[in-house]
């Protein structure tokens, strides 16, 4: 998913690993509640209107597992001449402290991500992490050509997203 949905980048750090992976983790504390965060996150469909690179999403299907309901969703990114779509299963925990995302087909031989939505005296505290890798070894060095750019986009869209959708006045 989201994702990727789900690349951010606060201040963050990618974190090297061995072998191909980009594995990015960081926190941000938010000025916004974390039922906020967790609905702003949790929004799929949303995301074409406002993430870099989103040119689709479409649920496929929402299965309530009693502490977390399972989405199964699909987006399709675009950059320059790339175009791919890739699914995802997405896990919304209930209680609104977590979103976990798990790849299920497409371009990509592994991708996770993982978003934590904590109370904080100044709001929401956000944890993010995430690792991919594609398939096609051209398209990971690529990608790890504009990791920090495309995680510093990604972050910036959803953190414009949350003024819009939680600021009086905005």
């Amino acid at each position: 998913m989201i994702f990727l949905l789900f690349f951010t980048t606060w201040g963050g750090i990618v974190t090297p690993r061995s072998g191909p992976m980009p594995h990015h983790a960081e926190t941000r504390t938010m000025p916004y509640s974390p039922a906020q965060m967790f609905a702003l996150v949790g929004d799929v469909p949303s995301y074409p209107a406002f993430l870099p690179w989103t040119a689709a999403a479409r649920v496929r299907s929402v299965t309530d597992l009693g502490d977390r309901e399972e989405m199964l969703a699909d987006l399709v990114v675009s950059f320059k001449v790339f175009r791919e779509r890739f699914g995802s299963r997405v896990t919304l925990w209930k209680d609104g402290s977590r979103i976990d995302t798990e790849y299920i087909d497409g371009p990509f031989h592994h991708l996770r991500s993982r978003w934590d939505f904590r109370a904080a005296t100044e709001g929401c505290e956000v944890g993010f992490e995430v690792d991919f890798e594609f398939r096609n070894k051209i398209l990971q060095g690529a990608a790890g050509l504009f990791f920090d750019e495309a995680m510093h986009r990604i972050v910036s869209a959803f953190e414009a997203r949350a003024r819009v959708l939680y600021t009086a006045g905005a």
